[in-house]
C-alpha cells in the first residue's frame, strides 16, 4: 500500500498515456475509408443540385454553406475528420462532375430548372 501511495504520479501518467493511446488508434481505425470517401462524392451530387435548385445561379458562397449545412446532417461522424477546406474542394470536383452531366442530360437540367 504504501508503494501506490509514493508512486500514485507515476500510476496516473501511466494511465493517461494509455487513455491518450487507446483514443489514438480509436481515431485512427473510424478515419474515413477511400468507399465512405466515394460515397460522400456521390452525395455531393446531388447536395450540389438540390442547392442549385434552391438557391439558384450567383450565389456560390450560399450554396457552399448549404451543401456544409447538409453534410453535416448527413455525415455527422465525417465532419470531424474533413475540415472545411477539404469539403470545399470536394465540393468544386461535384460541381464540375454535376456540370458536365447538365451539358449531357436535359432531364437533370429540367429538374434544378423547376421544370
Amino acid at each position: 500500500m504504501k508503494e501506490i501511495i509514493e508512486f500514485w504520479p507515476l500510476l496516473i501518467a501511466a494511465a493517461a498515456i494509455v487513455s491518450i493511446s487507446v483514443y489514438g488508434c480509436y481515431v485512427f481505425i473510424n478515419k474515413p475509408t477511400d468507399e465512405q470517401l466515394h460515397k460522400v462524392k456521390e452525395w455531393l451530387l446531388f447536395a450540389v443540385a438540390e442547392a442549385e435548385k434552391e438557391l439558384g445561379s450567383g450565389t456560390g458562397q450560399l450554396k457552399l454553406r448549404y451543401t456544409y449545412d447538409m453534410f453535416l446532417t448527413k455525415f455527422p461522424y465525417l465532419s470531424k475528420f474533413i475540415s472545411f477546406e477539404i469539403f470545399s474542394k470536394l465540393v468544386d470536383e461535384a460541381l464540375d462532375e454535376f456540370k458536365h452531366l447538365l451539358e449531357i442530360n436535359g432531364s437533370i437540367s429540367a429538374y434544378v430548372e423547376g421544370e
